[in-house]
């Protein structure tokens, strides 16, 4: 699927997100929101492109943002990037476009804003689809990860952050690194030449296990085992503490199941949320 054209909103407060909005091309049955996960060079599109397709096709609103600090979304350097500030933005994007009852559906950075954006509006929030989501461990388990300290080494927009740097931090992201195109290199180099070091330097996710058991949306889970970003052991903090949810856990995977496995992860989440 060719990069669909973007369109811009402004929230109270003047921060611009940039998004895809994506009618569904068969009978519709419902609104998704797909947040992207963190890294140099991240966007919607990016962490996207495989799945948006099949699920406007099944029925579905499409809309995927450029968190704040990625993509063409603004990248204020005078904020701290909190959760409650991510929750805040999407929040904001979903009333100013009318969404309700979503499926939120997120992948690391974006799998811990749909557990915060769940948690703080429940009402609006339908069902939720995590890959690999932050959130769930203190922040010394994260940094302990291979991935992760690759990811922190240099300072995105930095001149030390070159064009084969990106390709090896990449590659950390997918358990066979056919994955990893010329074409997915140049488009993630494009977008870090955008970027700015604050949205990682100032990014505060708490742990939010404790907090798992007042979920009660249905949750369904996708985890690589071969994960060097976020340990898969923390699919198994969703079984011991939600009361409904479902865990996929594939060998030969790393973070990013949707891209790696987009088929199956396509046909299992528009299995739940239908059936959920």
């Amino acid at each position: 699927m060719q990069s669909p054209i973007s369109q811009q909103l402004t929230l109270d407060g003047g921060l611009l997100l940039n998004y895809l909005d994506l009618a569904a091309t068969a009978p519709y049955r419902g609104d998704v929101l797909f947040l992207h996960g963190s890294g140099p060079g991240a966007s919607g599109w990016s962490n996207f492109k495989f799945n948006a397709e099949a699920f406007c096709a099944a029925g579905y609103r499409v809309v995927i943002p450029d968190l704040p600090g990625y993509g063409d979304s603004d990248k204020p350097t005078d904020v701290d990037y909190t959760l409650d500030y991510f929750v805040a933005a999407v929040t904001g994007l979903t009333e100013q476009l009318g969404l309700e009852q979503l499926t939120l559906v997120g992948n690391s950075l974006g799998g811990a804003i749909a557990l915060g954006t769940a948690l703080q509006q429940p009402n609006s929030v339908a069902k939720l689809i995590l890959m690999a989501p932050g959130g769930i461990e203190e922040r010394e388990v994260y940094f302990n990860m291979r991935g992760i300290q690759e990811m922190v080494k240099y300072p995105m927009g930095s001149a030390e952050f070159t064009r084969p740097i990106l390709t090896e931090l990449l590659k950390l992201l997918v358990a066979d690194p056919v994955h990893v195109t010329e074409a997915l290199v140049d488009e993630r180099w494009a977008t870090l030449q955008k970027q700015n070091s604050q949205v990682l330097a100032s990014m505060q996710i708490p742990n939010l296990t404790a907090q798992l058991a007042s979920l009660t949306q249905p949750i369904q889970v996708f985890w690589g085992s071969d994960d060097q970003f976020c340990p898969a052991s923390g699919g198994q903090k969703f079984i011991d503490h939600c009361n409904n949810a479902k865990l996929n856990l594939l060998t030969s995977c790393g973070h990013w199941v949707m891209v790696e496995y987009p088929d199956y992860f396509n046909r299992q989440s528009l299995d739940f949320i239908a059936h959920s």
